[in-house]
């Protein structure tokens, strides 16, 4: 089973880039969120979450087309890389997502971006943000505006969730990171 210890050095091999490693912090502790919601292993959750953009850095314009291989090489399970190519679902590929980890990473690598632009605007940070302000910055369209809501709206109907439900349990979830993933309060 994939470790958030082996899932650091795993994506170590592929990424240099500074945002590339705060992305898939959000991720991890979004998708840890998600799993104590689901009553899931919540590290093996985080530990999908994070590796989940393998080969981004190296192939944007191709990602997740080499991703398969060389993880199957390092060892993860047949489940655990579907649930890392479905994130990818009718964007790059036709991998649909089954299950509840598969529904929840394909949901929350598009809402942790917004939720993370709407906590570096506050003064606190994540720390005391509410669902409601979220929601807000999630109705208007011009606000982090690259993140897909029709996409996070459609992993939420996966879900049988709300957008609101999803995002409460992310933000609470990466509020215990708070400072890992640079969104405390404002000194």
């Amino acid at each position: 089973m994939l470790t958030l210890e082996r899932a650091k050095e795993l994506l170590n091999t592929t990424t240099t880039e500074e945002h590339l490693f705060l992305h898939a912090k959000n991720v991890m502790a979004a998708m840890g969120g998600l799993a104590k919601h689901f009553g899931e292993d919540v590290a093996h959750w985080q530990a999908i979450g994070y590796l989940h953009d393998y080969d981004y850095e190296q192939h944007p314009e191709e990602h997740l087309k080499y991703t398969q291989a060389p993880l199957k090489e390092a060892g993860l399970t047949d489940e655990e890389i579907r649930a890392i190519l479905a994130h990818g679902y009718e964007i790059i590929n036709d991998v649909e997502p089954r299950t509840n980890l598969e529904k929840s990473l394909f949901t929350v690598d598009e809402l942790t971006g917004i939720i993370q632009a709407a906590a570096r605007m506050r003064p606190a940070g994540i720390t005391d943000m509410e669902v409601s302000s979220f929601m807000k910055k999630f109705k208007d369209k011009k606000f982090a505006a690259k993140c897909d809501r029709e996409l996070i709206k459609k992993g939420c109907a996966m879900l049988n969730m709300e957008v609101k439900d999803v995002a409460s349990i992310c933000i609470e979830a990466m509020k215990e990171f708070a400072q890992e993933l640079q969104l405390g309060a404002k000194e």
